[in-house]
C-alpha cells in the first residue's frame, strides 16, 4: 500500500467521523473554539489507534472483532442519536451540547472501531511509503489516518454549527437520526451475509423518499400564506390514492402470491397480517400524542410537547408503514426474490418520494403559519420523513435474518398502508366541491398501478 492508496484509505474512514461530527454542530447553538478543537483531537485520536491496535493483534482475533464490532457502533451510535432526540423533544431547551469526555469518548469509539479491522489488513497488505521497518511505515500509516481525520472531524462541527445555531430544534432531531442511521448501515452491512446489501444502491434506494420530503419541506421557502381547501384537497386526495395503490399493487397482492402460489389457502395468513398491520396503526394512533392540523383535531395521550412537534408526529405515524413497506420490497429486491419483479423496489421508492411531497408541505407549511422560523419549520418537516429509511433498514435487517417472513411483512404493512389511507380521506373533502380531491385520488391510485405492472 503506498501513499496514494493510504490518503484514500484514511478519508474514507474518516467518512462517519465527519458525518458524526456535522451531528454535534447541529446539536449545538455555538460551539467554542476548544470544542471545534476537542471534536478534532477525539476523533482523530481513535481513528489512528483503532489501526495501531488492530495491526498490533494480528489476524488473530479478526473473527471476534468483526463479529462485535457493527454491534457496538450501532449501541453507542442508537444510544446518543436517541438522548439528541429527546433532547430536542424536551421543553427544557438548555440542555448542553454533550462535548463531555462520556460522550465524545462513546462517539469516537463507535466511529472508529470498525478501523480495528484496517490495522489487521496491514498485515496482509503491508504499508510501503518508506525504507524503513513495517512498523514505522504502520506508524505513519495511522498518523496520516489521524491528522486527516482531525482536520475532516473539526470541518464537520464547523458545518453543523452554522446550521445548528440557525435551526437548533429541527437540527438536534435530524442530528438523531443522522447517527442511528449511520449505526444501522454498519449492522446491516454485518448482517448481511449473502453481500447483496452491502451494495450502495440498496440504502440510497431507501432514501429517495427523503428527496420528495426535502421539496415539500422546501415549499415554505417560497409560499408563506395558508393553502387553499381546493388546493388541500388535491394534494391530500392525490397522496391517498398512490398510498392505496402501493398497499393494494405493491403489498397485499404480491404477499398472496408468495405465500400462495395460486393456492387460495394464501389469502388466510394475508388476511391475519392485514388486520395486525391495521391494529398497529391504531395503536400508534392512541400511544402517540400528535394533531391534524388543518382539522383541528389532537389524539393520543395528553402531553407537554409543543404543538408543531405534535403536528409532525401525525406524519410520522403515517410514514412507519411506508419504511416497512419499502424495507420489504428492498430486500426481496436485493434477495431475487422470484415472485416480486426486480425494478419494483426503485418504482415504490419513486411513488413514496412523489406522496411525501403534499405530506411534508401540510407538516411545515401549518408550522410556519403559527409563527415558527422558516429554517425551524422546514427542518420539522424534513424530519417527518426520517422514519421511512429508519424503519427500511430495520425490516431490511428482519427480511436478511428471516427470509420466509417477508409475505407476511408485506401484508402487515399493506393493511398499516390502508388503515392510515383510509383515516386521510375524509380531509379530501371540504366546505366546497370535492369532485377535485377525489380525482385526484383516482388519479394518484391509476399513475401507481401503472408504474408497477409496467415494471414487472
Amino acid at each position: 500500500m503506498g501513499l496514494f492508496e493510504l490518503l484514500l484509505l484514511a478519508v474514507g474512514l474518516a467518512m462517519d467521523a465527519f458525518a458524526v461530527s456535522i451531528c454535534k454542530g447541529l446539536a449545538s447553538e455555538r460551539v467554542t473554539k476548544k470544542e471545534f478543537l476537542l471534536c478534532g483531537v477525539w476523533f482523530g485520536a481513535f481513528q489512528g489507534i483503532m489501526p495501531l491496535i488492530g495491526y498490533l493483534i494480528g489476524s488473530r482475533f479478526e473473527k471476534y472483532i468483526n463479529m462485535i464490532a457493527p454491534w457496538v457502533a450501532f449501541v453507542l451510535l442508537s444510544l446518543i442519536g436517541g438522548n439528541m432526540i429527546k433532547e430536542a423533544l424536551s421543553p427544557d431547551e438548555d440542555t448542553p451540547p454533550g462535548f463531555d469526555v462520556k460522550t465524545m469518548f462513546m462517539m469516537a469509539v463507535a466511529t472508529s472501531i470498525d478501523a480495528l479491522a484496517v490495522g489487521i489488513t496491514f498485515v496482509a497488505v503491508p504499508v510501503k511509503v518508506f525504507e524503513a521497518s513495517h512498523l514505522v511505515n504502520v506508524l505513519f500509516a495511522v498518523s496520516v489516518i489521524a491528522v486527516i481525520t482531525c482536520v475532516i472531524s473539526m470541518t464537520g462541527v464547523k458545518i453543523g454549527s452554522v446550521f445548528g445555531s440557525r435551526y437548533k430544534s429541527g437540527s438536534e432531531i435530524m442530528g438523531g437520526t443522522i447517527l442511528i442511521f449511520i449505526g444501522f448501515r454498519s449492522l446491516i452491512t454485518y448482517l448481511d451475509s449473502s453481500q447483496t446489501l452491502a451494495d450502495s444502491d440498496t440504502i440510497f434506494g431507501m432514501l429517495i423518499p427523503l428527496l420528495g420530503t426535502l421539496l415539500g419541506a422546501a415549499v415554505i421557502y417560497a409560499k408563506k400564506n395558508r393553502i387553499s381547501d381546493s388546493v388541500r384537497a388535491v394534494l391530500v386526495g392525490g397522496s391517498s390514492g398512490i398510498m392505496l395503490s402501493i398497499a393494494v399493487w405493491g403489498m397485499i397482492e404480491p404477499a398472496i402470491g408468495g405465500l400462495g402460489r395460486g393456492d387460495k389457502n394464501g389469502i388466510i395468513p394475508v388476511t391475519v397480517c392485514f388486520c395486525v398491520g391495521v391494529i398497529l396503526q391504531v395503536v400508534l394512533d392512541m400511544v402517540i400524542p400528535h394533531t391534524h392540523v388543518y382539522a383541528d383535531i389532537t389524539e393520543g395521550p395528553k402531553s407537554k410537547l409543543n404543538s408543531e412537534i405534535k403536528v409532525m408526529l401525525t406524519e410520522v405515524i403515517h410514514h412507519i408503514p411506508e419504511g416497512i413497506a419499502l424495507g420489504a420490497i428492498f430486500a426481496a429486491h436485493f434477495m431475487k426474490t422470484e415472485w416480486i419483479s426486480s425494478s419494483v423496489a426503485f418504482v415504490l421508492a419513486i411513488a413514496v418520494a412523489l406522496q411525501n411531497i403534499p405530506e411534508a408541505i401540510q407538516v411545515s407549511l401549518p408550522i410556519r403559519e403559527a409563527g415558527t422560523k422558516v429554517g425551524k419549520a422546514f427542518f420539522m418537516g424534513v424530519v417527518s420523513g426520517v422514519p421511512i429509511p429508519l424503519l427500511g433498514i430495520i425490516t431490511v435487517v428482519v427480511v436478511v435474518l428471516f427470509p420466509n417472513a417477508l409475505p407476511y411483512i408485506m401484508a402487515v404493512a399493506g393493511g398499516a398502508l390502508i388503515y392510515t389511507t383510509i383515516e386521510e380521506i375524509p380531509q379530501i373533502a371540504c366546505k366546497k366541491d370535492n369532485d377535485k380531491g377525489a380525482l385526484a385520488f383516482v388519479a394518484g391510485f391509476a399513475v401507481v398501478m401503472l408504474m408497477i405492472f409496467l415494471s414487472i
